[in-house]
């Protein structure tokens, strides 16, 4: 079958890892299924990976990916949770959770063999490009957001680093939940972008706001940790769930959040019933993904090299 996977690791420039070409379709196993994959979306983990991170030589080559949308062996419409084990289904005594990609071959490939309990059924509502931008840049979001930070409608979130999956979902989803929504950017056409998708603001990196927010969502890292700590009301909640820019910021803040009772909290991998829940609210308010790019999957070089640029703003999606 035709995949794009990392054959290499490591390498000072990290693309020249990524292959586009046959490898083995995947082996039949219990309590597993096999989907024919229609569309995948792209994440700055798939970047990670070629990095070597949270993937080792020994498990090369690895079929890249985590996100997709397809059809199983029954026919049925699916959107697949990417992280195996979550639950414990599918795994055999003394085989640990793992995300795609780590452990198991991803998505980047006509078909891929997931446990059966990761299955969601795809609302038909939305297109298997939309449903494959979901599971892990738009439920880190809708997590971060509704389950981490806990933000009710009225409430303000400042969203770091738009352009990015994650945040753009942030601001989409934060602005179809009644939340007043600000943003920072270091490019003028994806603060401008940024608006447009319902920020009340978008700022420079850094940029001073009209008020202190309630909750932050952070996945920048180093390069906005101080702004993020200084932009949030007494006791209001910084939500992190990644470090794009590193994770060792000049100014940790320690001081500003003891003295204003902040929260930092955490995010990394939600639930299946997270997913089934924006899925739904996706479908109920008529909020869709934005998609910066569609490509078939033998351009995927191109997609790779977008998002490491940093050009792209929003899912650049994979069809087969």
């Amino acid at each position: 079958m035709f995949a794009a996977y990392a054959a290499e690791i490591g390498l000072r420039q990290p693309l020249q890892g990524l292959r586009v070409g046959e490898r083995p379709a995947p082996r039949a196993r219990t309590g597993w299924s096999r989907v024919t994959v229609r569309a995948a979306s792209l994440n700055h983990h798939d970047l990670w990976s070629l990095r070597g991170v949270g993937l080792s030589t020994e498990r090369l080559p690895m079929i890249l990916g985590t996100d997709a949308a397809g059809v199983d062996e029954d026919g049925n419409e699916v959107v697949l949770h990417p992280v195996v084990g979550l639950t414990g289904h599918g795994l055999a005594p003394g085989e640990s959770r793992s995300i795609l990609t780590e452990k198991y071959q991803g998505t980047f490939a006509e078909q891929v063999l997931v446990p059966t309990a990761n299955l969601v059924p795809k609302p038909p509502a939305l297109s298997f490009a939309e449903a494959a931008c979901l599971p892990t840049a738009w439920l880190t979001a809708y997590r971060m957001l509704f389950t981490k930070a806990g933000v009710r409608p009225g409430d303000s979130v400042l969203v770091q680093g738009a352009g990015g999956g994650v945040a753009t979902a942030a601001i989409v989803l934060g602005t179809a939940a009644g939340l007043r929504v600000f943003a920072t950017g270091r490019d003028e056409g994806k603060r401008e972008r940024a608006v447009r998708l319902g920020a009340v603001a978008a700022l420079d990196p850094g940029g001073r706001l009209p008020q202190r927010v309630d909750a932050v969502i952070e996945t920048v890292g180093a390069a906005t940790w101080s702004h993020s700590v200084r932009s949030l009301r007494r006791g209001g909640t910084l939500v992190i769930s990644g470090a794009t820019s590193g994770d060792r910021p000049t100014r940790a803040e320690l001081t500003r959040i003891f003295h204003r009772e902040l929260t930092v909290v955490g995010s990394t991998v939600a639930t299946k019933e997270e997913l089934t829940a924006l899925l739904s609210f996706c479908v109920t308010t008529g909020v869709r993904p934005t998609i910066d790019r569609t490509l078939p999957l033998d351009r995927a070089h191109e997609g790779f090299a977008r998002m490491e640029s940093g050009e792209h703003f929003g899912k650049i999606v994979f069809t087969l």
